[in-house]
This record gives C-alpha cells, sequence and structure tokens, in this order.
C-alpha cells in the first residue's frame, strides 16, 4: 500500500534558486524551538546559506573532507506541484564507525508544518534509489526509539530492526538495515 505522499516530491540537489525557502526552512525549524535539524548538512549549525551550500558541495568527494568523514549528498524533498521544500535528506556514502554506531547513511528530516503527511516515507524511499545508484546494498537509518514517525517510515520502506542501543544523550537508538539488493 502507498502512502498518501507517493510520488509527490522530487529531490533536489540545492542552488541558488532555494535560497529564500531554505532560510524560510530553517525558521520554521527555529520557531518551533527545533535547534538540530536532522538530514540538513549543517545547516542549524552554520546558518548562512553560501557558507552551507559551499560545504555540502565539499561534501560530494572524500578529497575535500577531513579523515574520518564519510562523503555525503545532500536534497532537498521539493513538492512538485508548489516547488515548495517540505524535507531534507542526505545520504553518506560510507559508513565511519561513528555513522554505523548511531547515525548511519541517510538522516531526514520534515519541515514541522509539513509532518504527518508521508513525505518522510517518500523521501526515504527516493533516497534509497539514490543509494542504489551510489552502489550502497544495505543501508542502516538510526531514529530514536521514542520517535513513532521515523520508525514507521524506516519500517515502510523496509527496515529491520537489528538492535536498541543507548544514544549519547540518555535515549535509546534504535538501527534499521534495509536490504537494496536483490536477492538471485
Amino acid at each position: 500500500m502507498r502512502n498518501k505522499a507517493y510520488q509527490q516530491l522530487k529531490l533536489v540537489f540545492p542552488t541558488e534558486e532555494y535560497r529564500e525557502q531554505v532560510k524560510d526552512y530553517l525558521q520554521e525549524h527555529i520557531d518551533s524551538g527545533e535547534m538540530v535539524l536532522s538530514g540538513a548538512g549543517g545547516l542549524d549549525r552554520i546558518k548562512d546559506f553560501d557558507k552551507w551550500l559551499e560545504k555540502i558541495r565539499k561534501d560530494l568527494s572524500i578529497e575535500n573532507l577531513k579523515e574520518g568523514r564519510s562523503p555525503a549528498t545532500l536534497f532537498l524533498a521539493v513538492r512538485k506541484s508548489d516547488n515548495k521544500i517540505v524535507g531534507t535528506i542526505q545520504i553518506r556514502h560510507c559508513l565511519t564507525p561513528k555513522l554505523l554506531k548511531n547515525i548511519g547513511h541517510i538522516g531526514d528530516g520534515v519541515r514541522p508544518s509539513e509532518r504527518r503527511k508521508g513525505y518522510a516515507t517518500e523521501m526515504i524511499r527516493l533516497a534509497l534509489k539514490e543509494c542504489e545508484n551510489l552502489g550502497i546494498d544495505r543501508v542502516l537509518m538510526v531514529c530514536y526509539k521514542d520517535n513513532i514517525g521515523s520508525r514507521k517510515s524506516i519500517i515502510h520502506n523496509g527496515g529491520i530492526l537489528e538492535n536498541e542501543i543507548p544514544a549519547e544523550n540518555g535515549k535509546i537508538d534504535q538501527r534499521y538495515w534495509i536490504t537494496l539488493k536483490k536477492k538471485e
């Protein structure tokens, strides 16, 4: 069964065209009391669009990164009907020890006003296609145990719970694997 957001979104790499929308996306989170954004490539820390765009461009290639960091691709999840950013999603191309423990290949976030509409499930579905293009056969996704929406979105995309581990903030992380490679 498809979620209601199926095929309503497209993933696009951030460009100057989205400058004002990215600022608005960040501000909506701040106005909602959310100072940490998942899957936004450090937008919550950098806050300056030009510096953020430069950072996510550099993140694409391992040659530009400090040792121990994984290359990553960030996409804006844009609603096709009105070209509005509803979320961000970041794909880390390989797992460092820290990513393997409690972060995973994919991080995602949906703007507060667009939650509970199936967008995260659709964003993950689209990101898994990008993972296949990158040659990633098994995708790790991690969410807090108390984040029911994230858990459902991961499970709807084939996530199988491997285990639960304590997070640094005292919460419990759930680690899910999604197998992409078809069995022969």
